[in-house]
């Protein structure tokens, strides 16, 4: 047993109680965290600043006692680097101010090795973290998929349409792949150096996953997102890796969930019974509760009981469907850590 009871669950051992934590659990919903936020004086600021990002990755296993700690951070810290003009506009999000369109956009990014060794005040920050986060909880790095940040890349912004990344796929497949392909050179370089810092488990979130279409979804993001994890396995074989796709549980039901991994993270819309049926005995499940659910406390009880009910307190880990929201109160969150572990204490 490695000690830290997320780890071991990762890995499908047994475990005294069904760990938990929560994507989006450092964030806007801590006044903790809104304070640090205030006094690095905007995000970006924060996620550059190692010992104020330590702070925050921290604040959540402190006081909503979580599991594991997952890095401060933001997807969007490898396209800043590889040399786009990121910004956060308040109100509006990020922004580039330089969205691709031509192959000769993609060719002036830099890529690979060199793109990843700018990346050092993500590694600090994990050292950091490493020498103050009790050894009992376990630390998750993470990374976008290559899709989902290739859409900001392409859009420029966040989007509802997904219109220009979805005509390149359909007008100019080549130039999509060959964004894809250099983004994916680029994280798995990046997720092997965060892991050489520290971190126990790697995450990756393919937020824009339902943009795709399911016989679609194959090409052009599940194939790089187990790119990247035969490459880490290949060279860690001991870090587990969580892949988190939101929004595609036909690709689930179909049965095209394929790959070397340890955990599948599953989004409030899919079936937590259909996800076990299909993917059960291959991977270790994480999920699924509506992050709304968290605004009522027996909401929450009820949707934890049942979940518990579906995995048998077996191969899961407790998290939430999508990240938490930030206007949920405190007490809230702490009320679904400790039901989550009263639940399923062995």
């Amino acid at each position: 047993m490695s000690g830290k009871i997320f780890v071991d669950a990762c890995k499908g051992k047994e475990t005294p109680y069904t760990p938990v934590w929560m994507m989006r659990q450092a964030g806007r919903y801590l006044p903790e965290y809104m304070a640090v936020r205030a006094k690095a004086g905007n995000f970006l600021n924060l996620c550059h600043d190692p010992k104020k990002a330590c702070e925050v990755t921290l604040q959540p296993v402190d006081i909503v006692g979580v599991d594991a700690a997952i890095l401060f951070s933001d997807i969007l810290v490898i396209p800043d680097e590889m040399g786009m003009d990121l910004s956060f506009v308040k109100g509006e999000g990020p922004k580039f101010s330089d969205p691709i369109k031509t192959q000769e956009d993609l060719d002036r990014l830099i890529g690979g090795k060199e793109a990843a060794r700018k990346l050092t005040y993500v590694y600090e920050t994990i050292e950091l973290i490493k020498k103050e986060l009790d050894q009992d909880k376990a630390l998750i790095g993470f990374t976008g998929a290559p899709w989902t940040l290739a859409t900001y890349m392409i859009e420029g912004q966040g989007t509802k349409t997904y219109n220009i990344c979805k005509k390149m796929m359909y007008t100019n497949p080549r130039l999509l792949h060959n964004i894809l392909a250099k983004v994916t050179e680029v994280v798995k370089i990046y997720m092997e150096k965060q892991i050489e810092a520290g971190i126990d488990v790697v995450q990756i979130f393919d937020s824009w996953a339902s943009a795709i279409e399911p016989s679609k979804y194959n090409e052009f993001s599940w194939s790089y997102m187990v790119e990247i994890a035969n490459y880490l396995k290949s060279r860690h074989p001991e870090v587990p890796i969580i892949m988190f796709p939101k929004g595609v549980s036909a690709f689930v039901e179909q049965g095209l969930v394929y790959g070397n991994f340890d955990v599948f993270g599953v989004d409030w819309g899919t079936p937590m019974a259909m996800a076990k049926e299909k993917l059960g005995d291959r991977y270790v499940l994480q999920g699924n509760m509506e992050p709304c659910r968290l605004y009522d406390k027996k909401a929450t009880t009820s949707c934890v009981e049942a979940i518990h009910k579906t995995m048998e307190g077996k191969r899961h880990i407790f998290n939430l469907g999508h990240g938490i929201l930030p206007d949920v109160p405190v007490e809230n969150a702490k009320h679904f850590v400790s039901e989550c572990q009263r639940v399923s204490a062995k």
